[in-house]
């Protein structure tokens, strides 16, 4: 009961909720004064927030390219997608193979609402959006809408990015995703880490305070996550190091995600 409860209590805008406190930091206007206040505290708490939140876009945007243009991926499965925020996943994807083809997932309301600004497809490609809750990936993976955008016996990108922090069991959680996936499939994660920014902790106990539990992970569990997967020079790195092109690096201290992308054998 306690968990239907702050589920539904984020839904009405009485709690806040991961996207809407994302979508305040970096200047969207889909939040709500809980929202708005939990985001300010966590400013307090950690004034790098807002840098590492764009810094994940950026890393996000260079993930989703390297997949499309060096991996050759044409589906994308796209979990806690969040409020839109061009360029989208499937604009960065599709500028680079139009026939893409890319499910996004979320479960808060303000997304949904706008999940038409997710579908604005090329011709040759597919976009859809699936409201599920990646804590229950049962639901999601039995979706309609799933099996009729991606054929599973075709390679696909599992992309989760900046959510993991938020799962418990986020082990549990990438093996139910990636076991149904075809060979030659990939992981594409940013998650939250203590490892590198001083003052993540007190972010993440703010969060957690305001009922948005948080747990950060350090390199090591980050590494785990990949277990059984083929990981991608570089490797688990500070997102800003992901195949970010020289000269515009930020210093890794300035962000408190970790980064990393695996093939499946």
């Amino acid at each position: 009961m306690h968990e239907q409860s702050d589920h539904q209590a984020a839904h009405s805008g009485s709690q806040a909720h991961s996207a809407r406190v994302y979508d305040y930091i970096i200047g969207g206007k889909d939040h709500y004064e809980v929202d708005r206040e939990a985001a300010e505290a966590s400013l307090r708490a950690w004034p790098g927030l807002r840098t590492s939140m764009l810094a994940n876009r950026s890393a996000m945007r260079r993930m989703a390219h390297w997949l499309a243009a060096e991996a050759e991926v044409r589906q994308f499965l796209d979990i806690g997608t969040g409020i839109p925020t061009e360029p989208n996943l499937h604009q960065v994807v599709q500028r680079v193979a139009p026939q893409s083809r890319v499910v996004y997932v979320d479960n808060d309301p303000i997304v949904l609402a706008h999940a038409n600004a997710l579908m604005t497809s090329t011709p040759e490609g597919l976009t859809a959006y699936v409201e599920a809750d990646m804590n229950v990936p049962g639901d999601l993976l039995c979706a309609p809408a799933l099996h009729q955008t991606l054929d599973l016996d075709q390679p696909v990108a599992l992309t989760v990015i900046a959510m993991l922090q938020f799962v418990q069991d986020a082990q549990g959680l990438v093996e139910t995703l990636m076991e149904p996936l075809a060979p030659g499939s990939y992981l594409a994660i940013t998650l939250a880490t203590a490892d590198l920014a001083p003052g993540s902790d007190s972010l993440a106990a703010e969060y957690t305070r305001r009922g948005i539990p948080m747990y950060l992970r350090n390199r090591t569990e980050v590494e785990r996550l990949f277990n059984g997967l083929e990981l991608v020079a570089p490797g688990v790195v500070p997102m800003t190091s992901w195949r970010t092109p020289e000269g515009e690096q930020l210093p890794s201290t300035t962000t408190n995600m970790y980064a990393g992308v695996a093939r499946k054998p």
